[in-house]
């Protein structure tokens, strides 16, 4: 049982929490469902409900209130059996602060003098307190201006990282609720925080950044609710009775990295034993809207993985440098000794130029750590308020020989639920397939970044909208998107326009003032509709609509009555592999052609969820402009020959992907697709817009074996091209390093970069052979199609409804594929020269040399 996309129930922020259940193993199919619910001790049965339904099935009872913990479990009837299942095992749901009524918190800094123009000390804050009686339950709900990290008694609350995240903190500040019972006791008590800027005032964006964009403050918003034994109630909010003061952090920095100094830090700072002594002042009070905060949606940024360094080299300077053999995003552990005042500086970057850390690319972004020893014993350390874009890192200062276990890279992003996996029999695809991973895992940083290492990482718009496909099959990151997607939704323009990158800050002159562009804007129709179909969230649909609606009707505004789309700033086809370095979106293709194809293609498929939510007028309507606007698009844009103006392969793929030409005009505009493929020795040739498309665009005409010239093509550019290069991940740029391993001159060279890697979507697809044709995968199409040397893929993904996997082998008679299908689904398989086979739940086996029949 789950509730909405969270795995963990506890400070849910919906009244009427959706509920999900996969079946018991082997069960096969669902005729109905009975739910039972808990509320303190009061038993609630639904009895029998006649539905196969268990993906998102509304709540069944009274809305929950604030604070309300309730458990529920679910039995479940096979079709014709008479008796249900057993129980599930019961899961608790528990509402956080529901009504803005239940905040008493204000916001609690430090009230001393600072130049906001400038870097500045971090604060702790903290609060002494007494219980008479024992605990027997207590509940923290915390969020801050900046950055927290809360300890009670010394401990540490939580394991999230870059808490409270980024969202758009005048409308949508993120808290989190915490059960912490487990760490208070009768008698003193004392809750601390540490702080850091972050984005709500740290320095971020282009050109050196910008401060403060959303205040200058950095407070703490706490309110700890306990319940003692007898029942009485205590609460304890951030107000004018905490007291502030610097602690041993001395800059912190997303970009910048983090100075601390262990010989102001008391490891006791946040318990009892340390009294309020003199360097703890009076805090400053400020205000924040409690309308203004929200539950989270996903899960927070944490700790994943932890890799040791796959060598370390000592220079004739007395530097040490790491390699830790994978390019990740993150931060360093270190544990050391040494003399008082000694300090360690650790750097940060992606690749090596001529040996030495390549920081070019990094811009302003000085990715280094500072660390000051007491000389107290081995301190375990690691920074709190920055992460890293890095592969390598190098430490100057350490005190003697620096041992591999002395040094740990920690790797950090939104802790979502690996559901996506592929292999297959070209170790340099699997690599390919590895750094999509990846680079999905270092950009998903609590929301959806370009990149995550230089003075930028930012929302782009544009960038998730073409790997939404692949990011949705990878993990199950439903909830962290649905959440950008509303800050998307808040930052969206009155007249409709969607911003280049979400949460919206300066980026004069080219960004700001904000413009409408195609492919970018285009996140409002069609990642919500690329959820719905992977997770099967109507709800999610029907959310993010007028959104979707205002950027189409937005749309047709600036086309008028000639429905082409040929006016205004556009991005095109951006980072072609023909454009300059410093021009990446002066590509080959017209840039208004792609606009007016993303004109059509978003109208479509606004046309298509209007229908899904029962709005049949709109579905009319816009379904009659995406045809006007296809009509449009051929008259201005396909030649009497047959040929597109814009002679390029990443026009046909959008002509041909999109569905904008006639039976004729596909089978020709595949054709000479292929042909220019070809005529480059299948050399990649598109950019953002075109990369994802292009593969679907030749398989769905004909040229598979095309597709897979393109795919397994090693030399620049291409998608093996870096693999080659021993790439780790996914490349902003096709050449972002040169075959002589000199680095691209352009002022963009990230190294780290998933939006090239929504190749992905085709490898799940075409090569692996799982696809959805119901939203929520509840019905499935296997369709494997082989080729460019590939003899044997794995494909595995889990459902909302179970896993689905299709392992296929080529053998001397055919194919041989292993299947298995979830409870409560349906699939097709299609193997290669054979009738469709429908296939309920369960284990299968089929070869194509008896494609009648089921094999042992």
């Amino acid at each position: 049982m789950s509730f909405e996309h969270l795995t963990d129930g506890l400070g849910i922020g919906v009244p009427a929490p959706r509920l999900s259940w996969t079946l018991p193993p082997g069960h096969g199919a669902q005729e109905a469902y009975e739910l039972e619910l808990d509320r303190a001790g009061r038993t609630e049965r639904t009895g029998r409900v006649e539905s196969p339904g268990q993906v998102l099935v509304a709540w069944p009872g009274t809305p929950l209130t604030s604070r309300e913990r309730v458990t529920v479990r679910v039995r479940v009837w096979a079709p014709g059996a008479a008796e249900p299942s057993a129980w599930s095992e019961p899961s608790a749901v528990e509402a956080g602060l529901l009504d803005p009524a239940d905040w008493a918190a204000v916001p609690v800094g430090a009230d001393w003098d600072e130049d906001p123009h400038a870097a500045r000390r971090p604060a702790r804050v903290r609060k002494d307190f007494r219980l008479g009686r024992p605990v027997t339950r207590a509940r923290l709900y915390v969020t801050a201006h900046g950055l927290y990290e809360v300890e009670i008694n010394g401990r540490r609350v939580g394991d999230e990282a870059l808490a409270p995240g980024w969202t758009v903190y005048p409308h949508r500040l993120r808290y989190r609720t915490h059960d912490v019972t487990g760490h208070l006791t009768e008698g003193a008590n004392t809750i601390g925080a540490w702080l850091g800027d972050g984005w709500y005032r740290g320095k971020y964006g282009f050109d050196g950044g910008t401060r403060n964009i959303y205040g200058t403050d950095q407070s703490l918003v706490a309110q700890l609710e306990v319940t003692c034994d007898d029942g009485t109630t205590h609460v304890v909010a951030t107000d004018g009775t905490w007291r502030a003061a610097p602690g041993p952090i001395l800059t912190s920095g997303l970009y910048e990295g983090e100075t601390f100094d262990a010989r102001l830090h008391d490891p006791a700072w946040a318990t009892p034993a340390r009294a309020d002594t003199g360097e703890w002042q009076a805090v400053r009070t400020g205000g924040r809207d409690p309308r203004t905060l929200v539950a989270p949606q996903g899960p927070p940024v944490r700790c994943t993985e932890e890799i040791p360094p796959a060598a370390v080299t000592r220079t004739d300077d007395g530097r040490h440098l790491l390699d830790f053999g994978q390019n990740l995003v993150g931060r360093l552990r270190l544990t050391v000794d040494g003399p008082a005042g000694t300090t360690l500086t650790l750097r940060h970057a992606e690749v090596l130029q001529d040996g030495e850390l390549a920081t070019g690319p990094l811009r302003e972004a000085y990715a280094t750590d500072t660390l000051t020893l007491s000389g107290q014993g081995p301190l375990t350390w690691e920074p709190r308020f920055t992460l890293h874009g890095f592969r390598y890192a190098e430490i100057t200062g350490w005190p003697g020989e620096l041992t591999p276990e002395a040094v740990t890279a920690r790797v950090y992003h939104t802790d979502m639920r690996r559901t996506g996996w592929f292999e297959c029999s070209d170790p340099m695809i699997n690599r390919l397939h590895e750094n999509v991973v990846w680079s999905m895992r270092g950009n998903f940083v609590d929301i959806p970044t370009d990149c995550p290492q230089r003075d930028e990482r930012l929302g782009w718009t544009g960038d998730i909208q073409v790997f939404a496909p692949t990011a949705g099959f990878l993990y199950d990151c439903v909830g962290m998107l649905d959440s950008w997607l509303t800050d998307v939704g808040l930052e969206q323009l009155p007249d409709g326009t969607i911003p280049w990158y979400v949460p919206v800050i300066p980026g004069e002159p080219m960004w700001t003032p904000i413009q409408p562009g195609a492919a970018w804007g285009d996140v409002a129709v069609l990642t919500p509709w690329t959820l719905y179909r992977r997770f099967g969230d109507l709800g999610l649909l029907r959310r993010h609509l007028p959104m979707a609606k205002a950027w189409v009707d937005l749309v047709e505004r600036l086309a008028g009555p000639s429905r082409l789309w040929d006016t205004g700033f556009q991005l095109g086809d951006w980072l072609d592999p023909a454009a300059p370095p410093d021009d990446p979106a002066a590509g080959r293709t017209d840039r208004y052609l792609v606009a007016t194809a993303y004109f059509a293609h978003s109208a479509r498929h606004l046309s298509l969820a209007a229908a899904e939510l029962g709005e049949r007028q709109d579905a009319e309507r816009y379904a009659r402009l995406a045809d006007e606007v296809a009509d449009a698009f051929r008259r201005r844009y396909v030649t009497a020959s047959g040929r597109m103006t814009s002679d390029s392969p990443t026009a046909y793929a959008l002509g041909i992907a999109f569905g904008l030409l006639t039976p004729r005009g596909r089978a020709a505009a595949g054709d000479r697709l292929a042909e220019l493929v070809l005529a480059d020795d299948a050399r990649i040739a598109t950019g953002f817009v075109g990369t994802p498309l292009i593969c679907d665009a030749l398989t769905d005409t004909g040229h598979l074996d095309v597709a897979y010239r393109l795919l397994t093509q090693t030399e620049c550019p291409s998608w093996l091209y870096p693999v080659t290069m021993g790439a780790t991940t996914i490349w902003e740029r096709w050449d972002s390093m040169r075959p002589d391993g000199s680095l691209n001159p352009g002022g963009m060279t990230s190294f780290n970069h998933y939006a090239l890697g929504a190749v992905a979507d085709w490898l799940h697809r075409v090569v692996g052979g799982i696809d959805a044709t119901a939203p929520g995968y509840r019905e499935i199409v296997l369709r494997p199609r082989p080729g460019g040397g590939i003899t044997w893929a794995r494909t595995r993904h889990d459902t909302p409804y179970g896993t689905v996997s299709l392992a296929w082998e080529l053998t001397g008679t055919g194919l041989t594929a292993h299947i298995s299908v979830p409870d409560g689904c349906r699939a097709t398989a299609e193997l290669p020269g054979c009738p469709p086979v429908v296939l309920g739940p369960g284990e299968h086996v089929l070869d194509t040399a008896s494609p009648a029949a089921e094999v042992a």
